[in-house]
């Protein structure tokens, strides 16, 4: 072989620092975009917030304020005319009056409000829940041990007994594990000991906690009525003994074991459903995360209307401070600094208006395609797939699958995510395709209509379904009815 040169011409697609941004702001959650936002204004000097802007309650026109943006950023040249320096009016010293307070120049919001008046108050979530007063379940149990007449060591023993409860208030070492802990401090420890100090925290408020089983921690609630209670003795036999069967529907052996008609095991399953089988839960400080939606859809007079949420939105510009320094010609290692940071400036905002268009384009067309659901609810939801919304906009389908994301709606059917309106389809008798979340919303339809004492057959089901045009197979529907939580007809019969 002769080594030689030769010319070949090709295309291959460069991945530049801007596409690459791009491409990940456009998968960004909306609290990952925030974070990133946060981080860039921190880190480039030239771009800040536009605070001049719509009222939040206002819908953001993306196209109007995109060109808008694209003015500016046109504006902030080095070889044009930058921006205008403009001095914001403030109220001098002079203005101020003795005998004035400060509220009558600058508002203060209700937030603002609360954490002037009580610091430790600033970051409470107003929307958020909280437990009750009490710190949390062990707290509220040890609170009740301290003014009980207890010996040392049976203080000992309760607390290391409310230490091991977990947050539904059960169990969850054995006693044994707890015995042998307790052994190393107090050698002449008895096991006996320990079973009696866990009866007494068993007695405690809220009744039923430190159970070791589901069974035990019903049997305690019911120990709680009168001993005359006619169902009082039945309903704790049935805890401790048959609470399996009950669990499996198999109502026939517990009417035989304890000899009573299905009246009576009737009154007794109603007993015992008034029970709180988590008593500790009450007091779990769980925070609930609250889903802010990316856009919101709305009824107008000319159909459905998507709009971007402007909470999430928000508008940079570039700082014409800075950029008016770049304007008088500055030289030097600042000028390069600014000038860098003025393009990094230029693109960050472009990407995140380019991430913002496309996110609404492809809302809209999910709506134009699922509009039948915000009118029916799942019922009308059609099959879609990705292919089609790419074909629709000209993008790619990974384009779409990084847009829909970790993206969420707000519709009038609920805050619900963007890969919610896509599903697969399967056949109907007259050659059309039915969604897989119309099919699921049907299954749950008739299982909700269903008679209790003679539930639906998944076989039944699938007959249903092919009477009204959809060709679904037995499999099909126990697939669906499992991913939606449904038991089966056997755990779903019901004597009530």
């Amino acid at each position: 072989m002769k080594a030689g040169l030769e010319l070949k011409l090709g295309q291959h697609l460069a991945m530049t620092p801007q596409l690459q941004q791009s491409i990940r702001l456009l998968q960004l959650s909306s609290l990952e975009l925030q974070a990133e936002i946060q981080q860039a204004l921190e880190s480039n000097p030239l771009l800040e917030l536009d605070e001049s802007t719509a009222p939040l309650d206002e819908p953001v026109d993306v196209e109007q304020d995109i060109s808008r943006e694209e003015r500016l950023a046109e504006q902030a040249q080095p070889e044009t005319d930058l921006f205008e320096s403009v001095e914001q009016p403030s109220p001098s010293d002079d203005d101020f009056l003795v005998d004035s307070s400060w509220d009558d120049y600058y508002e203060l919001d209700a937030a603002a409000s609360l954490s002037v008046a009580d610091p430790a108050q600033s970051d409470r979530d107003p929307y958020a829940t909280y437990g009750t007063g009490e710190d949390n379940l062990q707290d509220y149990l040890l609170s009740q041990i301290l003014v009980t007449h207890l010996s040392e060591q049976d203080r000992a023993i309760a607390t290391a007994i409310i230490e091991s409860l977990d947050e539904a208030g059960y169990l969850s070492d054995s006693l044994e594990a707890i015995y042998e802990m307790l052994k190393e401090d107090w050698p002449e420890i008895e096991m006996a000991e320990v079973e009696a100090v866990l009866h007494l925290v068993q007695q405690l408020d809220p009744v039923g906690v430190a159970a070791r089983s589901l069974g035990e921690c019903l049997a305690l609630q019911l120990q709680q009525l009168p001993e005359d209670h006619s169902l009082r003795d039945l309903a704790i036999k049935v805890c401790n003994e048959h609470l399996e069967a009950i669990g499996r529907r198999d109502y026939a052996v517990v009417q035989r074991a304890l000899k009573i008609d299905q009246a009576t095991l009737t009154e007794i399953i109603l007993l015992i459903q008034q029970l709180n089988p988590r008593p500790g839960a009450a007091f779990a400080q769980n925070r609930i995360d609250y889903i802010i939606p990316d856009v919101i859809v709305r009824r107008d007079k000319g159909g459905w209307r998507v709009d971007l949420n402007p909470e999430i939105v928000p508008r940079l510009r570039i700082n014409s401070l800075y950029a008016n320094m770049i304007e008088r010609g500055s030289h030097g290692a600042n000028a390069s600094y600014l000038r860098s940071h003025l393009q990094e400036a230029r693109w960050f905002i472009k990407s995140l208006q380019s991430r913002h268009k496309t996110l609404l384009n492809v809302a809209r067309a999910i709506i134009r395609h699922q509009h039948d659901f915000l009118e029916r609810g799942e019922i009308g939801m059609k099959p879609l797939v990705l292919r089609e919304i790419a074909e629709e906009l000209g993008l790619h389908e990974s384009t779409v699958s990084r847009v829909i994301t970790q993206k969420y709606m707000h519709t009038p059917r609920g805050v619900l995510e963007f890969k919610y309106f896509f599903s697969s389809h399967v056949g109907t008798t007259d050659g059309q395709a039915c969604s897989a979340t119309a099919i699921r919303a049907m299954i749950k339809e008739l299982v909700s209509n269903e008679n209790p004492r003679k539930p639906l057959s998944d076989s039944r089901i699938s007959t249903l379904l092919k009477a009204k045009g959809i060709q679904v197979a037995r499999r099909t529907v126990a697939k669906y009815r499992e991913a939606m939580g449904i038991a089966s007809s056997t755990e779903r019969k019901r004597l009530i």
